[in-house]
């Protein structure tokens, strides 16, 4: 039976999903990204929200989500499965990175007291002084976390085709792309990813330079929001501690539903 506080905080996303609230600005655009049975990697799934949205733009998709926290694994099962969608989600327990095993997961304690667990990120030694360089916190939580590869899990579990993923592990995405490499390569799926300059830079070794580099070199074409619009683009806002952007590579656009992606990649 979970927990009274598990159970508060899938009421409270469930509730939000409900009611189409606190959402990130990108959320609508998935509709112009997804369509017939997409299979779907969610890397940092958090309370559900995201696979949520998929479901209900793409009703047939299939997900495979991964969240290393154990507190919030937990609040993404109740929540996914008083949705109604848990059939149509395989759960993992784990974090993505370049490599299999296990870490440690850094979750900053935010200032009011309350656990900043949309900021937890993975690591290989606890940190010293403050949790994150772009947060100020009030102590930290440290837990163990499986550790896993995208090109290993499809490998393990027969995935032969990936359509979409959607990452946001606060900072780790170089990494996690690294150990995709071969998925990535064969398929070429749409991603939505949430870039963060200074992560990458303080507590990774990279660049978000280095993601855009992996993307480009690759043929795929950026998009992000400005305001309320969106935009292809060339260059990261560095100046920003973190953003999402979209990226479409031109050999999947004839798949792409009528919507703005469409659009913009006949462009």
């Amino acid at each position: 039976m979970p927990s009274i506080r598990v159970l508060g905080h899938a009421f409270r996303a469930w509730r939000r999903n409900k009611r189409w609230a606190k959402h990130e600005p990108e959320t609508p655009y998935l509709a112009d990204l997804l369509a017939g049975s997409p299979i779907c990697l969610h890397v940092g799934a958090s309370d559900g929200r995201h696979a949520y949205v998929v479901t209900q733009v793409a009703p047939r998709a299939k997900i495979h989500a991964f969240e290393p926290s154990a507190f919030t694994f937990e609040v993404l099962k109740v929540c996914l499965a008083w949705h109604g969608i848990a059939g149509q989600v395989k759960l993992i327990h784990a974090a993505v990175s370049d490599t299999t095993g296990e870490l440690l997961l850094v979750t900053p304690k935010k200032t009011s007291g309350r656990m900043g667990r949309a900021f937890a990120y993975v690591a290989s030694e606890a940190p010293t002084g403050q949790v994150r360089p772009d947060l100020e916190d009030s102590g930290v939580e440290i837990q163990p976390t499986p550790v896993v590869t995208l090109d290993g899990y499809c490998e393990s579990v027969g995935l032969k085709r990936v359509d979409f993923i959607r990452m946001d592990i606060e900072g780790g995405e170089q990494k996690a792309l690294k150990g995709a490499v071969r998925m990535i390569d064969r398929d070429r799926p749409h991603i939505q990813i949430e870039i963060h300059p200074v992560m990458l830079e303080s507590r990774f070794g990279g660049t978000a330079e280095g993601v855009l580099d992996f993307f480009m070199s690759r043929g795929y074409r950026m998009f992000s929001l400005n305001a309320d619009r969106l935009e292809e683009r060339s260059t990261i806002d560095n100046d920003l501690p973190w953003k999402d952007y979209f990226f479409v590579h031109p050999s999947r656009a004839p798949e792409l539903p009528d919507g703005v992606f469409k659009a913009r990649m006949a462009a």
